[in-house]
C-alpha cells in the first residue's frame, strides 16, 4: 500500500530565518509562517484563525532563505511533515512537527515593481529549470556549487 506525506503552504515568515550548521558544515535554517483562514459563521460574524508552522530547511535552501527572507515576507513552502522528539534536563518528553521543505518559491514583489504580474523570485537548484524560474527546489545531492548568477533577480 503507498502512502503520501506532503506539505504545501503559503504564509508570512513571523521572526527572520535562524541559519545553523551542522557538524559537517551543511546549513540548516529554522523559521516559521503564518495562514490564516477566514470565514463567516451562522451568526454572519467574520471569523479568522491562524496556524503557525515549524519549517525547516536545509544547504543551499537554507542559504536562499537567509539571503532573501525576513520576517514577513510572504512564501510558498513545499515539503514533507516530520515531528522530532527529545527529553529535557528535568526528564520531561517534548515534539516538535516540522514541515522540512524541499521547494520555495519567494511570493513577495520585488522593489519597484507595479502591481502587474511577475513579482514573484526564486532560484532554481535541481538540475531541471522551472519554466518561470522563480523556484528554490532542493538539490537532491551536496555537490551542486552555489552560483549566484543562478538567482533571477
Amino acid at each position: 500500500m503507498a502512502s503520501l506525506n506532503k506539505a504545501m503552504l503559503i504564509g508570512n515568515l513571523g521572526r527572520d530565518p535562524e541559519i545553523r550548521y551542522t557538524q559537517s558544515g551543511s546549513a540548516v535554517a529554522n523559521f516559521s509562517i503564518a495562514t490564516t483562514d477566514r470565514w463567516t459563521d451562522k451568526s454572519g460574524q467574520l471569523q479568522e484563525r491562524t496556524e503557525w508552522h515549524n519549517i525547516v530547511l536545509f544547504d543551499r535552501l537554507a542559504d536562499l532563505a537567509q539571503s532573501y527572507l525576513k520576517k514577513g515576507s510572504q512564501v510558498y513552502i513545499e515539503g514533507k511533515l516530520q515531528t522530532r522528539n527529545w527529553e529535557d534536563q528535568q526528564g520531561v518528553k517534548h515534539y516538535r512537527t516540522e514541515v522540512v521543505g524541499n521547494v520555495m518559491q519567494f511570493l513577495d514583489r520585488k522593489p519597484g515593481e507595479g502591481s502587474g504580474g511577475g513579482g514573484q523570485g526564486g532560484a532554481t537548484e535541481a538540475p531541471q529549470r522551472s519554466t518561470e524560474g522563480n523556484t528554490a527546489v532542493a538539490d537532491p545531492g551536496p555537490s551542486e556549487e552555489y552560483i549566484k548568477d543562478d538567482i533571477p533577480f
